[in-house]
């Protein structure tokens, strides 16, 4: 376990994506031709349409989007440890990234980044829209090159293996094992597309969105033997609002 970083250098982070329409019809070419090979190819055994295997284009960046980005860092005011909830979120995939780099650009310098699975996920899948996005790609996420102890990542669900690479722990089991409240308790992420397309809902999304935030901290808390942030120690606000 990392025991040295102080917690206000970690900036803690969750993202909610979506396919990059609402049906596979809706998908121009050659994405949709693209979609269907892929499909093939990592869905074999499933015996779907690619149509049906669609609503899971949102985890692969070729094929999805970013609606949500939520952030949480911890930080003292009047002599009290708080911990601060950021969201970045909305249909225009661009407007949210331009949000969230703007953050980054005032973080200073010796910042961690912390998700559950985010090695695997958050971190690259960030990257890649960056990119696709043509935007300029934040030093704290262009890791290209470097050696495995200059990265500023840090994995929640990483550092519950303990060398462990067989299985995957999921956000909320490590909740239920440490007695933190589950994050889980209005949608899951596989009802994300269907809240953001059918419901229109993108702020529900991000509600949720901070929640897995708030509790990946949490866990993170608990690896370091401290007690978890309290309810009344959190303070939310949107990207709308001013700092």
């Amino acid at each position: 376990m990392e025991r040295n970083i102080p917690l206000e250098k970690i900036l803690f982070l969750d993202i909610e994506t979506v396919p990059m329409r609402e049906t596979l019809d809706e998908v121009p070419e050659p994405f949709r031709s693209l979609w269907e090979k892929k499909a093939d190819t990592i869905l074999r055994q499933e015996e779907m349409s690619a149509e049906e295997k669609f609503s899971r284009a949102g985890i692969y960046a070729e094929f999805g989007k970013i609606v949500c980005i939520s952030v949480g860092f911890f930080h003292q005011q009047g002599g009290k440890q708080l911990f601060r909830l950021k969201s970045f979120y909305g249909e225009e995939e661009k407007e949210v990234l331009e949000g969230f780099l703007g953050l980054l650009e005032k973080m200073p310098e010796g910042t961690w980044l912390c998700a559950h699975n985010g090695k695997e996920f958050d971190f690259p899948y960030l990257a890649r829209r960056i990119l696709i996005q043509g935007m300029k790609m934040p030093s704290l996420l262009d890791v290209a090159g470097r050696k495995p102890w200059e990265v500023p990542f840090l994995d929640t669900m990483e550092m519950w293996k303990f060398g462990d690479h067989k299985s995957y722990t999921s956000l909320e089991l490590l909740a239920a094992v440490f007695g933190i409240p589950t994050p889980k308790d209005d949608i899951e992420g596989s009802q994300v597309a269907e809240v953001f397309y059918k419901e229109k809902d993108v702020e529900r999304i991000a509600r949720y969105c901070e929640k897995d935030v708030l509790t990946t901290a949490r866990v993170y808390q608990r690896y370091q033997g401290q007690q978890p942030v309290s309810d009344e120690q959190v303070v939310s606000v949107t990207w709308r609002e001013e700092d």
